[in-house]
């Protein structure tokens, strides 16, 4: 399928597949989707592979082959690349799904996964130290039960050969978070003051999951979290749980100084959202110079007209943008005039 317009419009009822469209070019775009992190779910019923390939900026060839035994395997230009980030960069996208809007009200798990995909295209090198990460996390889940039949002595070096790695990667993806933050920060809260009128003042607050005092530097973060990791181990040991590291960050959203969590109304939390989603969109194009591509899964529906109204004339005409609704009835004037409509009963992924 090619794209003629910037604006390309799926519209038809529930459940028949028109999501699908979006959740492949997020995929491509930035490894992730926002609906499943399980590469199973996202192959057909009964198929062994699934593959995604799309042409990017006229002339990138981007292909992601998803496979029930042996993992992924990614491509550009036909070339198959050793490493997975090496496919983000031509086709960068901010993804806004219905299912956001618990982002503000909901567990801090989403939070995190949000601001993870946002760091992620600002610094594709991200990707690797979640995965060093994750799989020191369960190393370390592992280690504590072969422990039983060690020495405390040979727990002990085990555990601190642990530590040395799991706050190096810790210090690195905390920095990394914090400074998406600082950069999101004054564009969220220019957008809050904007869709509210004036009347409302957004602000982050990074609580993150290891103590982290002083200027922002490695090396004292790296030792300060390598002593907590040592400190807590009796707790670890009796409760299974490790309570210092990235997996326990919250980023609090403060309207007028009070959590919006707690505080906000519906639409407030709402507010909150598309300031967020239309701070991602401006720091990326200021970052790399082009827009990136917009994606609107089904969230119309969820927001009320002025709403409605606010997000579409902010989109503007900068950016190319992939929208799925219901009805066309939500969009008027220039943006049926110029945009490509695809009835969803008739549209297939081939």
């Amino acid at each position: 399928m090619e794209l003629t317009e910037k604006r390309l419009l799926v519209i038809g009822s529930n459940g028949i597949g028109k999501s699908n469209l979006l959740e492949a070019v997020e995929l491509i775009g930035s490894l992730r989707t926002h609906r499943t992190g399980n590469d199973q779910d996202l192959i057909k019923w009964g198929e062994k592979r699934a593959l995604l390939k799309a042409i990017a900026n006229d002339s990138e060839c981007l292909e992601i082959e998803l496979r029930r035994k042996g993992g992924r395997q990614v491509r550009r230009n036909e070339k198959i690349l050793g490493r997975q980030l090496d496919l983000i960069g031509p086709l960068r996208c901010v993804c806004f799904s219905s299912r956001d809007l618990d982002l503000v009200r909901g567990e801090p798990s989403l939070r995190r996964n949000w601001l993870d995909k946002v760091v992620q295209q600002l610094e594709p090198i991200y990707c690797d130290l979640m995965s060093r990460y994750s799989k020191l996390m369960r190393q370390r889940n592992q280690l504590w039960h072969h422990c039983r039949f060690c020495s405390a002595q040979e727990k002990n070096d085990l555990l601190d050969a642990f530590d040395i790695q799991m706050a190096l990667v810790s210090t690195r993806i905390h920095r990394r978070r914090s400074r998406a933050l600082r950069h999101l920060q004054p564009l969220a809260a220019n957008w809050q003051e904007t869709l509210s009128g004036g009347k409302e003042k957004l602000e982050f607050e990074y609580c993150p999951g290891s103590k982290l005092e002083g200027e922002e530097a490695e090396e004292p973060w790296r030792l300060s979290i390598q002593q907590q990791l040592l400190e807590q181990r009796e707790d670890e040991e009796r409760l299974g749980i490790c309570r210092i590291g990235p997996h326990r960050d919250e980023v609090k959203f403060l309207l007028d100084g009070a959590p919006a969590r707690r505080f906000g109304s519906a639409g407030q939390q709402r507010t909150i959202l598309l300031a967020l989603k239309l701070a991602e969109l401006e720091l990326l194009g200021q970052v790399y110079g082009e827009p990136p591509l917009l994606l609107l899964d089904d969230v119309l529906a969820e927001l009320d007209p002025n709403r409605q109204l606010l997000l579409l004339e902010a989109v503007g005409t900068d950016h190319q943008c992939l929208v799925t609704a219901t009805h066309l009835q939500a969009f008027e004037g220039d943006w049926q005039r110029y945009s490509q409509i695809i009835e969803a009963d008739s549209f297939q992924l081939n």
